[in-house]
């Protein structure tokens, strides 16, 4: 209903607007904007406009529409802002966390080409742990002791 404040769409141009203002976060899918119009449009919030044709007939809010709108603003969040703000938050955590694993890879190719046997050892004690204890967050479990974090340093 948002977009349709704005002006007169299609479902198709809802599908795209909403793709856009998300950042491509949020897609959401003909099977459930087209049935949500028809809904609105049964409960007389929306109606196909006077103008557009062609296959893409565009929907517009209708009187009660827009006093529903306006009613209730506050309650109304745009999805695709949280949509995009998730996805942001997510793409800088990985972007953050890919950079570390590419840190830790020069690393220990490093220690590969100028390691004594020893040290090679230990790298690889160091990096097999290390991959464990990323599991284990994930399985959300705490290590017996700090014997296994004791090792990891």
């Amino acid at each position: 209903m948002l977009l349709l404040a704005e002006g007169p769409l299609s479902g198709y141009e809802i599908i795209k607007e909403a793709r856009q203002r998300s950042n491509g976060a949020w897609r959401p899918s003909p099977g459930s904007v087209y049935p949500m119009l028809q809904q609105l449009e049964d409960e007389d919030l929306v109606q196909h406009a006077q103008t557009g044709g062609g296959r893409r007939r565009p929907y517009e809010l209708t009187e009660a529409g827009h006093t529903y709108v306006a009613e209730n603003a506050a309650e109304l969040t745009p999805p695709w802002e949280s949509a995009a703000a998730e996805y942001a938050d997510s793409t800088a955590d990985y972007t953050e966390l890919n950079s570390l694993a590419a840190q830790l890879s020069a690393a220990a190719a490093q220690v590969a080409q100028a390691g004594t046997p020893e040290q090679l050892e230990r790298a690889k004690r160091l990096l097999a742990e290390t991959r464990r204890g990323l599991y284990r967050i994930l399985a959300e479990e705490e290590p017996d002791d700090g014997e296994d974090e004791e090792k990891a340093r």
